[in-house]
């Protein structure tokens, strides 16, 4: 498990599989919260929405670029919409 203090707001989220998932907003407790701006739902032009992963997807951190155990569509499928 990774020290997650070294998660920053803007790095990039991807994948196991290197495809972009999200960009960090900020952590939430066990919770990477990512930003409304590459929420899945900006792209069919709905708005977007903060989504949640469970910091425990964190495979490693490298430079500015956050990769996760899960490939992007497992974690996308684990999105838990903010309130």
């Amino acid at each position: 498990m990774h020290d997650h203090s070294n998660i920053k707001e803007h790095m990039k989220v991807i994948g196991a599989d290197g495809v972009h998932v999200g960009t960090v907003d900020h952590v939430d407790g066990e919770r990477i919260k990512l930003t409304k701006n590459d929420s899945p739902s900006t792209q069919d032009g709905q708005g977007g929405k903060h989504h949640y992963l469970p910091a425990g997807l964190v495979a490693e951190i490298e430079g500015d670029t956050v990769r996760l155990s899960a490939t992007a569509q497992n974690a996308v499928d684990m999105f838990d919409e903010a309130e």
